[in-house]
């Protein structure tokens, strides 16, 4: 079924970090208040290799200030207006892949996204730094990450987590509904020279669809790590368009598996019904 695996955890050893330098690309419309905390997490970083562009999609005056602010104060923050022939998420998403250096590790965040710890991407160049010693150079990383409740004036609540399970191998966990999730994934050079876009066509799964496509190259190399990377904000607007990504997602795993589409599908939503249940388990 190809594509290599190599399992790391995330208190990997003391390696040298900095050789794989993350550059972060976070779309953005009008959202300057909930990017405060994304990027305060980052700033809290012990890892300095690290840059972040923001793309925004035609904001207002209040939130185009904002960045304006920022990117001056801290130089590691630059943003820009999103290509008009690009729209959507995952069109400021592909400028991001256009946008990335040759030894670029690409990391996809929202505004409601947050570094869950202030180690987390030295813990990830860690990572590679051990899978690279360990074997070839990744072209992925699939960490974990875990969505969180959020509303206003009260504190971040924990929901499910999320994870990419591995059954063998990249393409067979794909088949039995398992997806990295792609906030928590670092696509690295070898990733882009293999597929350097999201499909047009998809407004909520493109991500579903980028991963489902590199499952055809038989050389992909896959490092994953249990280090939780990221905190999401749980009801985006992926989760507001319920028909819409069905559809999308069955399109996906139709590209991908032909008529084996339903063992995906039915296996992906069944393990995310079962995902919900972890946190009121966790309490009992």
């Amino acid at each position: 079924m190809g594509a290599a695996s190599t399992s790391v955890s995330s208190g990997a050893s003391a390696a040298p970090a900095g050789h794989f330098p993350i550059h972060l690309i976070v779309p953005t419309l009008d959202s300057y208040r909930l990017l405060a905390r994304l990027v305060d997490s980052l700033k809290a970083q012990t890892e300095v290799s690290w840059q972040v562009t923001i793309i925004d999609g035609g904001s207002g005056a209040e939130h185009r200030a904002w960045l304006d602010t920022l990117c001056l104060v801290d130089r590691r923050f630059r943003w820009l207006e999103q290509n008009a022939q690009s729209p959507g998420i995952f069109g400021a998403m592909n400028q991001g892949f256009a946008l990335a250096g040759p030894s670029d590790w690409l990391l996809f965040w929202g505004s409601d996204d947050w570094a869950a710890g202030p180690r987390v991407l030295d813990l990830a160049a860690t990572c590679l730094v051990e899978c690279n010693r360990r074997g070839p150079i990744p072209d992925l990383l699939v960490c974990r990450g875990r969505y969180f409740r959020l509303a206003p004036n009260v504190p971040p609540r924990p929901a499910r987590a999320t994870s990419f399970q591995w059954r063998g191998s990249y393409r067979r966990s794909l088949l039995l509904g398992s997806t990295p999730p792609h906030q928590a994934t670092l696509f690295g050079p070898g990733a882009r020279a293999k597929l350097n876009h999201y499909a047009e066509g998809f407004r909520l799964s493109a991500d579903l669809d980028y991963f489902l496509q590199l499952s055809t190259h038989l050389d992909l190399e896959v490092c994953r790590s249990d280090l939780e990377l990221v905190h999401m904000g749980d009801g985006g607007v992926s989760g507001q368009q319920t028909r819409r990504r069905l559809a999308e997602v069955r399109r996906a795993y139709r590209r991908a598996f032909g008529a084996f589409w339903p063992v995906p599908f039915l296996l992906r939503y069944g393990q995310r019904i079962m995902s919900r249940f972890e946190p009121i388990l966790s309490e009992q």
